[in-house]
């Protein structure tokens, strides 16, 4: 049984819209002024409040300009802190992310070129190549596919190899790398497929594939170097230090220190297919072939709350990832639900679970930020301090207040030290995950 929508039907709507007394006022304000404006709560600025009892000091804000990198700098972020803690580096020291951009994007294109030949017998209309032809490589990614590109490549200051015009406007390489990837597919495919070709000789032919990928790379952020000298000055003595011809993997292990493993992802799903205490992974997903695997430990949000709060009273900031486009006002720099009150402006129904966001769409990761603070009332959350990476002229100098709400309802992922979780934590987490399909919620890229 279908509808149409007839001149019956239209004569009932402009007549149900034209007996309401505020229709008038609030088509002005609409169209004069835009959905956001009009349905702006001027409560919230006070509710959200830039005060907090747990406070972290972080340094300045740093800056993913018109790029997808916000994993990979909430990420570096996290370290820097601990770095400049131990350190005494100035405010404004960063590690490179456009040396991790470099790297991150040569390993997507072999990722990419091992899923290929992996479903090369599958015909183009099948999901899953439809799903790897859409997005080939893109700037997002997880706190997994970071650790991967350490583990293998280290880090280095952003001294040593500073942003460029591409890394910070990645638009137009991602486009023309893209291109060549799925350019490459179709010869890939063809050689499975109507050459019967070896193991070896698909290897030769991707070896190629990967050396004209390099070389794009370097022309558009730079070669990275195999060795630099690190040089800095202490934030409070002025005191000069020089560190030479020291490798990337050498300065992790010299001025990080961590130990990675230490370091594991916690999801907030709250979906009828996901088990709370049981561990998760995502086929196809990730970016260095060999390296580290992408593992969630889903947890109620009361667990999941107390894991991030534990940690940032140990003085160690928290990587996280939401969906930032929900209720946010990016200028004042408030994530809280009822920074706009769009159901009553429209007067309609809006609300969805979590659960039922996530089902249908509504609602997924897409942005990673960094957790540097919480208000506790009664040992209880009622606001978070953010470290966004969208520099100082947003939020507060750069850092955004989400309510705890907001968090209940779109917060996904947080990364935590294992030393914070419970025995009983630590046992679910050992568990051999879960593979979800490459299109779960989960899956989505910051």
């Amino acid at each position: 049984m279908s509808f149409e929508i007839d001149n019956s039907a239209i004569n009932y709507f402009h007549e149900d819209y034209d007996q309401r007394k505020e229709s008038a006022v609030l088509e002005n304000a609409v169209t004069k002024n835009g959905v956001n404006a009009a349905s702006f709560n001027w409560h919230s600025i006070a509710d959200n409040a830039p005060h907090f009892s747990i406070d972290l000091k972080t340094g300045d804000v740093a800056d993913q300009k018109q790029s997808g990198r916000c994993w990979m700098f909430a990420a570096l972020n996290t370290m820097r802190h601990d770095m400049q803690h131990k350190f005494n580096l100035p405010d404004n020291f960063e590690l490179s992310q456009s040396y991790q951009f470099f790297w991150d994007k040569f390993e997507k294109a072999n990722y990419f070129y091992e899923n290929v030949i992996k479903t090369a017998k599958l015909p183009t209309d099948d999901r899953k190549v439809a799903w790897l032809m859409a997005a080939p490589q893109s700037d997002g990614g997880q706190w997994d596919m970071l650790c991967a590109l350490i583990e293998k490549y280290g880090v280095m200051p952003k001294s040593a190899m500073p942003e460029s015009f591409n890394s910070n406007r990645s638009n137009g390489i991602n486009n023309l790398l893209n291109n060549k990837l799925r350019h490459d597919a179709v010869i890939l495919r063809k050689m499975v497929n109507d050459e019967h070709a070896s193991e070896n000789d698909l290897n030769i032919k991707r070896k190629e594939m990967l050396n004209d990928v390099y070389r794009m790379l370097a022309y558009a952020f730079g070669e990275p170097e195999s060795h630099f000298d690190f040089e800095y000055r202490t934030k409070k003595d002025n005191e000069f230090h020089r560190d030479e011809n020291i490798t990337p993997q050498e300065f992790f292990k010299k001025y990080v220190g961590w130990n990675l493993d230490d370091y594991i992802s916690v999801i907030q799903a709250p979906t009828a297919d996901k088990e709370y205490y049981k561990t998760y992974t995502i086929d196809m997903l990730g970016n260095v072939v060999g390296g580290r695997q992408i593992k969630h430990l889903n947890l109620p949000m009361d667990e999941f709350k107390k894991l991030a709060i534990d940690q940032l009273k140990a003085g160690e900031s928290v990587w996280f990832g939401s969906d930032v486009v929900k209720y946010s006002e990016t200028k004042l720099g408030i994530m809280a639900l009822n920074t706009y009150d769009y159901a009553k402006l429209f007067d309609t129904d809006l609300e969805m679970t979590k659960a039922q966001a996530l089902d249908y769409g509504q609602s997924m990761m897409d942005h990673a930020m960094v957790l540097t603070g919480v208000d506790l009332v009664n040992d209880q959350p009622t606001k978070w301090k953010v470290e966004n990476s969208w520099g100082p002229k947003v939020g507060t100098k750069g850092y955004f207040v989400m309510s705890d709400a907001w968090m209940d309802k779109y917060c996904y992922q947080i990364v935590v030290n294992k030393k914070y979780l419970s025995d009983k934590l630590k046992q679910a987490q050992t568990q051999e995950p879960i593979v979800l399909k490459p299109w779960d919620p989960m899956g989505t890229l910051a």
